[in-house]
Protein backbone atom coordinates (compact mmCIF):
# COMPACT_ATOMS: atom_id res chain seq x y z
CA UNK A 1 0.00 0.00 0.00
CA UNK A 2 2.80 2.39 0.97
CA UNK A 3 4.64 1.56 -2.25
CA UNK A 4 1.58 2.68 -4.22
CA UNK A 5 0.96 5.90 -2.24
CA UNK A 6 4.51 7.25 -2.58
CA UNK A 7 4.52 7.36 -6.41
CA UNK A 8 1.05 8.95 -6.39
CA UNK A 9 2.18 11.68 -4.00
CA UNK A 10 5.29 12.27 -6.12
CA UNK A 11 3.18 12.62 -9.28
CA UNK A 12 0.85 15.09 -7.54
CA UNK A 13 3.77 17.20 -6.34
CA UNK A 14 5.36 17.23 -9.79
CA UNK A 15 2.03 18.19 -11.32
CA UNK A 16 1.55 21.10 -8.90
CA UNK A 17 5.06 22.41 -9.49
CA UNK A 18 4.69 22.07 -13.25
CA UNK A 19 1.35 23.88 -13.24
CA UNK A 20 2.87 26.69 -11.14
CA UNK A 21 5.81 27.05 -13.50
CA UNK A 22 3.94 26.78 -16.80
CA UNK A 23 0.60 28.54 -16.18
CA UNK A 24 1.98 32.13 -16.22
CA UNK A 25 3.23 31.63 -19.79
CA UNK A 26 -0.39 31.53 -20.94
CA UNK A 27 -1.45 34.75 -19.20
CA UNK A 28 -0.79 38.38 -20.08
CA UNK A 29 -0.91 41.50 -17.93
CA UNK A 30 -0.53 45.16 -18.87
CA UNK A 31 0.11 48.33 -16.88
CA UNK A 32 0.46 51.94 -18.06
CA UNK A 33 1.89 54.13 -15.32
CA UNK A 34 2.48 57.83 -15.91
CA UNK A 35 5.82 59.57 -15.47
CA UNK A 36 6.30 59.72 -11.68
CA UNK A 37 5.20 62.89 -9.93
CA UNK A 38 8.12 64.93 -8.71
CA UNK A 39 10.19 64.26 -11.84
CA UNK A 40 12.46 67.14 -12.75
CA UNK A 41 11.11 68.86 -15.86
CA UNK A 42 13.35 70.93 -18.14
CA UNK A 43 12.36 73.15 -21.04
CA UNK A 44 14.42 72.89 -24.19
CA UNK A 45 14.13 74.37 -27.66
CA UNK A 46 13.86 71.97 -30.57
CA UNK A 47 17.15 71.70 -32.46
CA UNK A 48 15.62 72.74 -35.77
CA UNK A 49 13.98 75.77 -34.17
CA UNK A 50 17.28 76.79 -32.60
CA UNK A 51 19.05 76.58 -35.97
CA UNK A 52 16.35 78.66 -37.67
CA UNK A 53 16.47 81.27 -34.93
CA UNK A 54 20.29 81.52 -35.15
CA UNK A 55 20.12 81.95 -38.93
CA UNK A 56 17.47 84.65 -38.62
CA UNK A 57 19.47 86.49 -35.98
CA UNK A 58 22.61 86.34 -38.16
CA UNK A 59 20.74 87.68 -41.17
CA UNK A 60 19.28 90.49 -39.09
CA UNK A 61 22.73 91.48 -37.80
CA UNK A 62 24.12 91.64 -41.34
CA UNK A 63 21.20 93.77 -42.47
CA UNK A 64 21.66 96.14 -39.56
CA UNK A 65 25.39 96.51 -40.30
CA UNK A 66 24.75 97.27 -43.98
CA UNK A 67 22.16 99.92 -43.30
CA UNK A 68 23.37 103.20 -41.99
CA UNK A 69 21.62 104.99 -39.17
CA UNK A 70 20.84 107.90 -41.54
CA UNK A 71 18.87 105.69 -43.94
CA UNK A 72 16.62 104.15 -41.31
CA UNK A 73 13.11 105.51 -41.16
CA UNK A 74 10.48 105.31 -38.49
CA UNK A 75 8.61 102.69 -40.54
CA UNK A 76 11.66 100.43 -40.71
CA UNK A 77 12.23 100.69 -36.98
CA UNK A 78 8.61 99.84 -36.33
CA UNK A 79 8.79 96.83 -38.68
CA UNK A 80 11.95 95.60 -36.98
CA UNK A 81 10.31 95.83 -33.57
CA UNK A 82 7.34 93.84 -34.82
CA UNK A 83 9.68 91.20 -36.31
CA UNK A 84 11.56 90.85 -33.03
CA UNK A 85 8.27 90.47 -31.13
CA UNK A 86 7.13 87.77 -33.57
CA UNK A 87 10.43 85.88 -33.22
CA UNK A 88 10.19 86.05 -29.42
CA UNK A 89 6.67 84.61 -29.60
CA UNK A 90 7.87 81.85 -31.95
CA UNK A 91 10.70 80.91 -29.58
CA UNK A 92 8.25 80.56 -26.70
CA UNK A 93 5.96 78.26 -28.70
CA UNK A 94 8.91 76.16 -29.90
CA UNK A 95 10.01 75.40 -26.36
CA UNK A 96 8.98 71.94 -25.19
CA UNK A 97 9.24 70.14 -21.89
CA UNK A 98 11.54 67.18 -21.43
CA UNK A 99 12.55 64.91 -18.58
CA UNK A 100 16.28 64.53 -17.93
CA UNK A 101 17.51 60.94 -17.96
CA UNK A 102 20.58 59.99 -15.93
CA UNK A 103 21.05 56.38 -17.17
CA UNK A 104 19.41 54.48 -20.03
CA UNK A 105 19.55 51.10 -21.78
CA UNK A 106 17.58 48.65 -23.92
CA UNK A 107 16.43 45.20 -22.89
CA UNK A 108 17.90 42.15 -24.58
CA UNK A 109 16.19 38.79 -24.14
CA UNK A 110 17.95 35.57 -23.23
CA UNK A 111 17.36 34.29 -26.75
CA UNK A 112 16.43 30.73 -25.85
CA UNK A 113 13.01 30.92 -27.51
CA UNK A 114 11.23 30.87 -24.15
CA UNK A 115 12.51 33.74 -22.00
CA UNK A 116 12.49 37.20 -23.53
CA UNK A 117 12.32 40.90 -22.60
CA UNK A 118 12.22 43.99 -24.81
CA UNK A 119 11.83 47.73 -24.35
CA UNK A 120 13.62 50.66 -22.75
CA UNK A 121 14.91 51.12 -19.22
CA UNK A 122 16.05 54.46 -17.84
CA UNK A 123 16.37 56.31 -14.56
CA UNK A 124 14.59 59.57 -13.79
CA UNK A 125 15.90 61.95 -11.10
CA UNK A 126 13.20 63.35 -8.81
CA UNK A 127 13.07 66.71 -7.12
CA UNK A 128 13.61 65.13 -3.69
CA UNK A 129 16.99 63.79 -4.82
CA UNK A 130 15.88 60.17 -5.33
CA UNK A 131 15.69 58.23 -8.59
CA UNK A 132 13.08 56.07 -10.26
CA UNK A 133 13.68 53.24 -12.72
CA UNK A 134 11.18 53.42 -15.57
CA UNK A 135 10.45 50.59 -17.99
CA UNK A 136 8.88 51.99 -21.14
CA UNK A 137 7.39 50.23 -24.18
CA UNK A 138 8.26 47.14 -22.17
CA UNK A 139 7.17 43.58 -22.83
CA UNK A 140 8.44 40.20 -21.74
CA UNK A 141 7.31 36.63 -21.77
CA UNK A 142 5.40 36.02 -18.57
CA UNK A 143 6.58 33.63 -15.93
CA UNK A 144 6.30 32.74 -12.26
CA UNK A 145 7.73 34.91 -9.50
CA UNK A 146 9.25 37.59 -11.75
CA UNK A 147 11.18 40.44 -10.11
CA UNK A 148 13.05 43.54 -11.22
CA UNK A 149 16.67 43.64 -10.05
CA UNK A 150 19.47 46.16 -10.32
CA UNK A 151 22.50 43.91 -10.55
CA UNK A 152 26.24 43.93 -11.14
CA UNK A 153 25.93 41.19 -13.80
CA UNK A 154 23.43 39.00 -15.67
CA UNK A 155 23.73 36.22 -13.07
CA UNK A 156 22.35 38.27 -10.15
CA UNK A 157 25.56 37.64 -8.23
CA UNK A 158 25.05 40.92 -6.38
CA UNK A 159 21.78 42.78 -6.76
CA UNK A 160 19.20 45.20 -5.37
CA UNK A 161 15.61 43.96 -5.46
CA UNK A 162 13.22 46.66 -6.72
CA UNK A 163 10.15 44.47 -6.28
CA UNK A 164 7.90 42.17 -8.24
CA UNK A 165 7.39 42.88 -11.93
CA UNK A 166 4.06 44.73 -12.06
CA UNK A 167 3.07 43.41 -15.49
CA UNK A 168 4.75 41.73 -18.42
CA UNK A 169 3.67 44.57 -20.72
CA UNK A 170 3.51 48.35 -20.52
CA UNK A 171 5.09 51.37 -18.86
CA UNK A 172 6.00 51.02 -15.18
CA UNK A 173 8.02 52.73 -12.45
CA UNK A 174 10.19 51.32 -9.65
CA UNK A 175 11.65 53.36 -6.80
CA UNK A 176 15.43 53.05 -6.50
CA UNK A 177 16.76 52.97 -2.91
CA UNK A 178 18.75 55.99 -1.82
CA UNK A 179 22.53 55.94 -2.25
CA UNK A 180 22.34 53.23 -4.91
CA UNK A 181 25.51 53.27 -7.01
CA UNK A 182 24.15 53.03 -10.55
CA UNK A 183 27.65 52.79 -11.98
CA UNK A 184 28.02 49.54 -10.02
CA UNK A 185 24.45 48.18 -10.23
CA UNK A 186 24.13 49.00 -13.91
CA UNK A 187 22.20 45.93 -15.07
CA UNK A 188 18.39 45.81 -14.99
CA UNK A 189 17.30 42.18 -14.79
CA UNK A 190 13.91 40.57 -15.24
CA UNK A 191 14.53 37.64 -12.95
CA UNK A 192 12.52 34.56 -12.01
CA UNK A 193 13.19 34.34 -8.29
CA UNK A 194 11.64 30.90 -7.80
CA UNK A 195 13.84 29.14 -10.34
CA UNK A 196 16.79 31.52 -10.60
CA UNK A 197 16.26 32.17 -14.32
CA UNK A 198 17.00 35.35 -16.31
CA UNK A 199 14.37 36.50 -18.80
CA UNK A 200 16.17 39.60 -20.09
CA UNK A 201 18.52 42.41 -19.11
CA UNK A 202 19.28 46.03 -19.95
CA UNK A 203 22.65 47.68 -19.39
CA UNK A 204 22.37 51.22 -18.03
CA UNK A 205 24.83 53.72 -19.47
Amino acid sequence: MKKTIIPIIAIIIVGIVSAYAISPYFTESTVDEAIPSGAIIESIMEESAMEETMMEESAMEETMMEESAMEETMMEESAMEETMMEESAMEETMMEETIPISYAGKFVGVGDGIHDAQGDAYTIPLQDGSDVLRLEDFQSTNGPDLYVYLSTDDNASEFINLGELKANKGNQNYQIPEDTDLDKYNKVLIWCKAFGVLFGSAELE
